[in-house]
């Protein structure tokens, strides 16, 4: 159904209902929505009319209160047509800029300051994705001795992302043939995306102009193990997954039982299928909101996921919240849309 398929009665009567339930998760009743909306009709009518749209399949009765509760329909109907966005106040907007420039300029750092921010001032669970980083560019390498045996591989990556592997190291080396190494490698690699590098390191490094035996050996090291080296679990999508406080959930009416909360945790506990649900959002420009049952998996089905996409450069990742159905939309959609433009902005 669309919003044709509904009188502008009806619209106003179903955006009282949700407006009401968003605030007092209590279910709403004629006499309760005539005396707080002045929707200029009597409760009798706005009985009937509250019938009229159950019937309809925006809302339903809970147990056996007199009042209604909005579905899914009702939510999607509400976000797609009737929802008017809340300005973010300029409280929000500096509380958001302080909290996430907090940490840093890292990639990591700027999505876990975000989530945490956003799922403060949401009271949602705030979450993001961070971009597939085998795609991102490598910037500048340097190689640490750790100790006679294991050097540390410092990657520099694109965003200000930093990556870090230990490369066991041929006898002792001198500190020369290490910062001759180094040379070779920035020359050859930097400037190629992670992946590249993958695929082409035996011909980019098989000619290297290192001179000294103990370089040389130490150059073919990362010929004969390039795809170990720079195969770096970032790839992995789960590990890219940033979660927010599930804590600030705990005071929703919905996660007052235990069960529930520790439903909600177990999905986030399951980082790759999370992964691979906000991957998938990842390539759809602007807000996606997926309410209740429009998720494939039922254990998404009492809540909703408001995301938007964000850009580090070429790379893109998803920056939103997760909550139950009954959100206050307005809030929501502002607050992640101006994270995720916020974000672009830092990581650019």
């Amino acid at each position: 159904m669309s919003l044709r398929d509904l009188n502008e009665r009806e619209r106003r009567i179903l955006e009282a209902v949700i407006q009401s339930y968003v605030e007092t998760a209590e279910p709403a009743g004629s006499r309760t929505l005539a005396r707080r909306f002045g929707l200029g009709v009597s409760p009798a009518t706005i009985r009937n009319t509250l019938s009229d749209l159950e019937e309809k399949g925006y809302l339903y009765h809970p147990h056996t209160s007199a009042g209604r509760v909005p579905t899914d329909r009702a939510y999607r109907m509400y976000v797609d047509s009737l929802v008017q966005l809340a300005p973010l106040a300029a409280q929000e907007r500096d509380q958001l800029v302080e909290r996430i420039l907090a940490g840093g300029s890292a990639i990591e750092t700027v999505l876990r300051c975000a989530a945490q921010s956003l799922g403060i001032l949401t009271q949602e669970l705030g979450v993001a994705l961070g971009p597939r980083l085998e795609q991102t560019v490598l910037r500048r390498l340097e190689l640490v001795r750790v100790n006679s045996e294991r050097l540390l591989l410092v990657m520099t990556l694109d965003g200000g992302a930093i990556r870090t592997i230990f490369v066991e190291a041929p006898g002792t080396l001198a500190d020369e043939a290490i910062a001759e190494v180094t040379v070779v490698l920035n020359e050859r690699l930097a400037g190629s995306s992670l992946r590249d590098i993958r695929a082409s390191l035996a011909d980019r490094l098989r000619d290297g102009a290192a001179q000294g035996s103990a370089a040389r050996e130490l150059l073919n090291i990362f010929v004969q193990e390039g795809d170990s080296v720079f195969d770096v679990p970032i790839a992995r999508d789960e590990a890219n997954v940033v979660l927010g406080q599930a804590s600030v959930l705990a005071e929703q009416p919905e996660f007052a039982s235990g069960d529930s909360l520790r439903r909600l945790l177990e999905l986030t506990e399951t980082r790759e299928r999370l992964a691979e649900l906000l991957r998938q959002r990842s390539a759809k420009p602007g807000i996606s909101i997926t309410i209740g049952n429009e998720h494939a998996d039922p254990r998404l089905g009492h809540l909703t996921i408001v995301t938007a996409e964000y850009h580090a450069g070429p790379l893109t990742g998803v920056i939103g919240v997760i909550g139950p159905t009954r959100m206050p939309y307005d809030k929501v959609i502002s607050l992640v849309n101006h994270t995720s433009r916020l974000v672009t902005e830092l990581l650019g």
